[in-house]
């Protein structure tokens, strides 16, 4: 009797040329930011021809979606790396700790800054974003539960997705102006992320007693 077919993984090759092809998309928009990307450039800085990275991504906007998604597992790894639960005083020691992290893979990864905070309308990416968003403020109210007994909180609106959209904004403002975060727009933008979930969140949100697992 025949097995079922299983969908497979690329092969290492395969992983290796799409991992250097994503390497050099980033560090073209680092230096050159999205509008001058092209399949064509990127071939170029990848040491490839224009048909492999073609094989792989079939249009620049593919290729973007896909960098976007590199982009954001680096914002779930933050959101689920450890946490010190006894030097959690409140929820906002909690939040803070957060969007540290993030401004941290702002700061460090000039593609980020450019994909996620600049202005590029590119309907594909800011869609991929703003589902890639969705699953990050899911992970990170799972975050805030694990550490606080959080209230019954709207069904309708994702509250920690749209507190991390409004602090992008300031983020966002910030690149605009000055082609990275500054340390005063960086704390501007974590007052707004926490003034935003303040109205959702009491300021003595009871702390649990151990972390859930």
């Amino acid at each position: 009797m025949p097995r079922p077919a299983t969908a497979r993984k690329p092969r290492a090759s395969s992983q290796a040329r799409i991992a250097g092809i994503l390497a050099a998309a980033r560090a073209l928009l680092a230096e050159q930011g999205v509008a001058s990307l092209s399949i064509y450039s990127v071939a170029e800085r990848a040491q490839i021809p224009p048909s492999s990275v073609y094989h792989f991504f079939a249009s620049v906007p593919a290729l973007l979606e896909a960098l976007t998604a590199d982009i954001h597992a680096a914002f779930r790894a933050c959101l689920q790396a450890p946490v010190e639960h006894a030097a959690l005083r409140d929820w906002r020691d909690l939040s803070r700790l957060v969007e540290q992290r993030m401004l941290a893979i702002y700061a460090a990864d000039a593609a980020a800054r450019q994909l996620i905070l600049a202005q590029h309308g590119l309907t594909e990416v800011t869609q991929a974003d703003r589902q890639h968003d969705i699953e990050l403020g899911q992970l990170m109210q799972e975050l805030f539960a694990r550490h606080f007994q959080l209230p019954a909180l709207p069904e309708d609106i994702d509250v920690f997705a749209l507190a991390m959209e409004l602090g992008d904004r300031v983020y966002a403002r910030a690149v605009q102006l000055h082609g990275v975060i500054t340390p005063r727009l960086g704390e501007e933008g974590m007052r707004v992320f926490d003034a935003y979930l303040g109205l959702y969140l009491p300021p003595c949100l009871p702390k649990r007693s151990a972390p859930l697992a």
